[in-house]
């Protein structure tokens, strides 16, 4: 039974960034002898728009324990000390969250990696543009601050960030690039140096800083999503953005080595651990199509079911290696072939369907609370 627990306490609330067990969301959990699990979860109101998420995450993470056959969950309203509790919980979040101009509803996503090497960035470049394309306003941060490579992707290495307004409400504006009916606003170290090839020599806090003001200084008003390209690794800007966005949702990238994947699990494990959700992984350069009806596996196989299935995530989708899609160099994001195109297309669409759809969060906890205390002057 401890061990349901513990693994309930890997679904987090992405609205509050905190686990449904210490949020008292999760109420019992029972075995029979035969395997069936019955869990019982309590929402603020069973119309919550996060009903699916939070339920679908459940059930996927309590059939990874041993024994377990089938997973039943029961969706119940909360009683008013649990609501109570629950409502200071959002209350914090609510006052976290007032310190950017991110959106409520926008979805803030990290891809982020164990190691470098794996296509991290193109993965996040080609994402933002696919999402673009479907219309979307896209918001791009890169918090790779040493190793920033999303203006060089983009073409966009003269780019200049500017700050405008008085001392008091001065705010960033993010370079625009438009694509379709859709537009990315892109924000880089790369964006602020005088020479793209000079080192970057800061610490920890430097860091960390640099992460603050990109979330908190930059005009992000009016996106749909926040796609953040992280640094490789587990790190101090890792370790920001989940105090700083604590309702970051994160996807892991590994190629098909296990060797890789191993690496990426400690990625997935730090989520975990900041109480950041875990969205998925995505296998890049999953294999080579030589265009005459060969499949080479140049990296190996396995990587990414092997992530997935440690972390208890799905495998949103493998990535082929193909000529524009490899290292940097150019300009991928407006090189890329069809094929790739036609790719990321389907990621996005997977993206913004299935994984992490936008959802109306007017009647959730922390809306509620962030509307009356906006309301009584607070």
């Amino acid at each position: 039974m401890e061990s349901l627990f513990e693994l309930a306490k890997t679904v987090i609330d992405p609205e509050l960034g905190q686990n449904i067990v210490d949020l008292g969301m999760l109420t019992s959990i029972t075995i029979s002898d035969a395997g069936e699990v019955n869990a019982r979860v309590a929402l603020t109101t069973v119309s919550c728009p996060l009903r699916g998420q939070i339920t679908d995450d459940l059930r996927r993470h309590l059939a990874r324990a041993p024994g377990v056959e089938s997973v039943e969950i029961e969706i119940s309203t909360m009683d008013p000390a649990a609501k109570a509790n629950l409502m200071a919980i959002a209350r914090k979040s609510a006052q976290v969250q007032d310190n950017t101009s991110i959106p409520l509803q926008t979805k803030i996503i990290a891809i982020a990696s164990g190691k470098g090497g794996v296509g991290k960035s193109t993965v996040t470049a080609l994402l933002a543009r696919a999402m673009a394309a479907r219309g979307l306003k896209i918001g791009l941060l890169d918090a790779d601050i040493w190793g920033f490579s999303i203006p060089a992707m983009f073409d966009i290495k003269d780019a200049r960030l500017e700050a405008s307004g008085t001392s008091s409400t001065w705010s960033i504006s993010p370079y625009i690039a438009k694509f379709g009916e859709g537009e990315i606003r892109i924000v880089s170290m790369g964006m602020l140096t005088d020479n793209d090839e000079g080192a970057i020599m800061w610490r920890g806090l430097m860091l960390s800083r640099a992460v603050q003001h990109f979330l908190e200084d930059v005009d992000w008003s009016g996106i749909d999503y926040l796609l953040i390209d992280m640094p490789p690794g587990t790190g101090d800007v890792a370790m920001a953005l989940a105090r700083l966005a604590p309702r970051t949702e994160v996807v892991v990238v590994t190629t098909p080595s296990t060797a890789a994947a191993k690496v990426a699990s400690r990625m997935g494990d730090m989520a975990r651990k900041g109480h950041l959700r875990l969205v998925g992984v995505i296998e890049n350069m999953s294999y080579f199509d030589c265009g005459h009806g060969e499949i080479f596996n140049l990296f190996g196989t396995g990587g990414g079911e092997e992530l997935a299935a440690g972390l208890g995530i799905p495998l949103i989708m493998k990535l082929p290696l193909t000529p524009p899609n490899r290292a940097e160099s150019g300009s991928i994001v407006t090189g890329s072939t069809t094929s790739v195109s036609e790719s990321f297309a389907d990621l996005a669409e997977r993206i913004c369907t299935d994984y992490a759809p936008l959802i109306s969060m007017t009647g959730c906890s922390t809306r509620m609370v962030s509307a009356i205390e906006e309301l009584l002057g607070k």
